[in-house]
């Protein structure tokens, strides 16, 4: 399977967040462009929140690179793997879904002296794969 361009990825991370907001009840706002503070906002009833997406084609990608002083505060952080290594000719997966607050994210960067990233294997557990909930609350 041919990889997608990296721009490509991130796109298709948050169109599919989006999509997923949408089935569980969510309005959802599409911020589009190189430029902008945050990817998504959503409401439902009177909850009101801001998404950063950010997505990686497989698993191999290791993880999501973040820089620490690029958190954004108040901001749900939701990590996608398009999970393109399991894409095969007559099979194609769900993504997988890593959701965060901004407090848990700062926690879980590996933060060096010019890059940071969010391990994929540190969100790999209950507290956060397909944690919608934290939206709610």
């Amino acid at each position: 399977m041919a990889e997608i361009p990296r721009n490509n990825t991130g796109l298709s991370g948050e169109y599919f967040v989006a999509a997923e907001l949408y089935r569980r009840g969510w309005s959802v706002g599409l911020t589009l462009g190189n430029a902008k503070a945050v990817d998504l906002f959503a409401e439902k009833g009177e909850k009101r929140i801001a998404v950063q997406v950010k997505a990686i084609f497989k698993r191999k990608n290791i993880g999501w690179p973040l820089m620490t002083d690029q958190i954004k505060q108040d901001c749900f952080y939701i990590f996608v793997n398009l999970n393109g290594d399991k894409l095969t000719a007559d099979h194609s997966p769900h993504p997988d879904y890593y959701i965060a607050t901004s407090t848990e994210v700062h926690e879980k960067i590996k933060q060096y002296k010019t890059r940071g990233i969010v391990d994929l294997s540190t969100l790999n557990n209950e507290q956060f794969y397909n944690r919608w909930d934290k939206l709610e609350s």
